[in-house]
């Protein structure tokens, strides 16, 4: 890094800071309006809200897990990214109508009008939660990788820098202030991702010489950039449990739809999702394939690429996700690599941004607002700022256990694991909330218990097995459900949250509350195929070539 760099990643902050600002300033006389604050005051355009979800999702787990995936030869990693513009998709077809109509703030208070409080209360707790497990814990982790990997600042120093810069204008700015430094940002790391694949294959001449160096040096060369052919990820769990995760993240997540419920209409959202549905194609490109050429690189020319050293114990640890920081200071010119380090800050920072907004939301509304109806709107406001500082302790608290379970690198997996032990659940009782109107509040409440109960029990004998040493009896039913690929274990889950959803439910009484829902006034249909649909059709045709192409 030099002086240069340095300059670039100074102007970024000002960059971002100011933005921040100006949004702050603009809403000063809506300051105490919770709408404003929280939903941004429902008016925000389709690319606002379609670079938003890109930028708000790319967090850690692509910086540092995704191009890790890509040194490791987990391609099919990748398949989260894919699978999401599809879902994306349904998100706005299918999902948008329900929630732009109902006019609710959050994701619980939406399944408190179709089951009951109690179902609320179990989705804000589980958001709130995992939250905390993942997004949280992981985005301070990977900003604190990125300071200590490329500004030789130690690890915890990093990790304080990442969420002071960052809430600093999340708590004052609220939801319109991510939003819109959210659209700066995601152009940032788009360059900033797009400059490292190029500069990569400089370095190591061309994407021949990184097929040849596989071909040589990889034990799995035969699968090492296929989406389907790996061991890890059978096409059968990709197929039916990677969808799973992605209908609670992308359609029923408080941190992703907080963004469509900031929309002028249902029109308007559904163009932002699409348009972020094809934002989400570019990880392939931007984080896959340099970490790919950053494993080219380390069995051809830097043997120790992937070696970090503590700036204050001066002990050296090997992890591939460290691939993507190490092929930056391997292979960048100066002046680009600071504008890719503020690639990474942009996305570290517009993540973290959003989960703090969303988690403050949740917790402010859900929660707050029920035990006291009387807080005023400037009471609200201060809550969710509290609430949001509160959580940022927590999630560096659970940093440690994170980092053992990750050790060596599969950051990107790690979350998807434990996507795959909450989500089921939740995503069986949205699904069956919408199109299947006998479902009650005691079939979803029962549903909803027993998948967590599963599910937790699963993560937890996990992390005993393998950091506490506890060994299960070979072929035992437990060993079984432990040693199983996450991915059939999330298919396993959602059926058997379904089955319990809907034993449950047909054996007591027919809910009351789906009324609510089905006597909202409904959207006059447009002739013709719409700009939309043509554009979903786009989409859904260039998934198909990218499955074919990296078969």
């Amino acid at each position: 890094m030099q002086g240069l760099d340095y300059w670039i990643i100074g102007l970024y902050f000002t960059l971002i800071f100011g933005i921040a600002a100006w949004v702050t300033w603009q809403q000063k006389g809506k300051a105490t309006d919770s709408s404003a604050y929280f939903l941004g005051g429902r008016n925000l355009g389709w690319f606002a809200i379609g670079a938003s979800l890109f930028a708000s999702n790319i967090g850690s787990e692509h910086l540092i897990g995704l191009s890790g995936a890509g040194a490791r030869g987990a391609f099919p990693e990748a398949q989260f990214e894919i699978l999401a513009a599809l879902i994306l998709l349904l998100l706005g077809w299918v999902f948008v109508p329900f929630y732009i109509r109902s006019g609710v703030f959050t994701m619980p208070e939406f399944l408190e009008k179709r089951y009951n409080r109690g179902a609320r209360t179990y989705l804000s707790l589980i958001s709130i939660i995992s939250y905390v497990l993942t997004k949280i814990s992981f985005t301070i982790f990977a900003g604190a990788l990125v300071f200590e990997v490329l500004l030789g600042i130690p690890f915890w120093t990093g990790a304080l820098i990442t969420v002071i810069a960052t809430g600093i204008y999340t708590v004052f700015g609220g939801l319109k202030a991510v939003i819109y430094t959210d659209m700066i940002q995601s152009i940032i790391f788009i360059l900033g991702g797009l400059a490292a694949t190029y500069f990569g294959l400089q370095a190591i001449g061309g994407w021949n010489e990184v097929l040849i160096a596989i071909d040589a040096n990889a034990p799995n060369a035969d699968t090492f950039i296929s989406l389907w052919r790996n061991e890890e990820y059978p096409w059968t769990g990709v197929l039916l449990g990677a969808p799973i995760l992605g209908v609670w993240y992308w359609c029923t997540d408080q941190f992703i739809v907080q963004r469509v419920l900031s929309a002028k209409n249902i029109e308007t959202a559904r163009r932002g999702t699409l348009f972020g549905g094809f934002l989400k194609l570019l990880p392939l490109f931007i984080f896959i394939f340099p970490g790919i050429i950053a494993y080219a690189l380390s069995v051809t020319e830097y043997p120790n690429l992937f070696s970090i050293e503590n700036p204050l114990t001066g002990e050296i640890r090997s992890t591939t996700d460290a691939a993507l920081p190490a092929l930056i200071l391997k292979v960048m010119p100066t002046g680009i690599k600071g504008l890719i380090v503020a690639g990474f800050l942009a996305a570290l920072m517009s993540s973290l941004s959003s989960v703090f907004n969303s988690t403050s939301t949740l917790f402010t509304i859900d929660f707050y607002q029920s035990w006291r109806p009387e807080a005023s709107q400037k009471e609200l406001v201060n809550v969710g700022r509290i609430a949001t500082v509160v959580l940022v302790i927590v999630g560096l608290a659970w940093i440690p256990f994170m980092r053992a379970l990750t050790e060596g690198g599969g950051i990107y997996k790690y979350l998807q694991s434990v996507q795959a032990y909450i989500s089921p659940p939740i995503a069986a009782a949205f699904l069956l909330g919408i199109f299947y109107k006998r479902i009650n509040g005691k079939g979803a409440l029962a549903a909803l218990w027993t998948g967590f109960v599963l599910g937790i029990g699963r993560l937890v004998l996990e992390f005993q097995t393998q950091s506490s040493g506890l060994v299960l009896r070979e072929g035992s039913l437990l060993n079984s459900l432990v040693s199983m690929n996450f991915l059939h274990y999330a298919i396993f889950l959602f059926v058997i949250s379904i089955a319990v959803m809907v034993v449950v439910s047909l054996s007591s009484a027919a809910p009351s509350r789906e009324l609510e829902l089905a006597d909202l006034p409904e959207t006059k249909a447009r002739k013709g195929l719409s700009l939309e649909a043509l554009g979903s059709m786009l989409l859904i045709a260039i998934v198909l070539f990218l499955w074919w192409w990296f078969r």
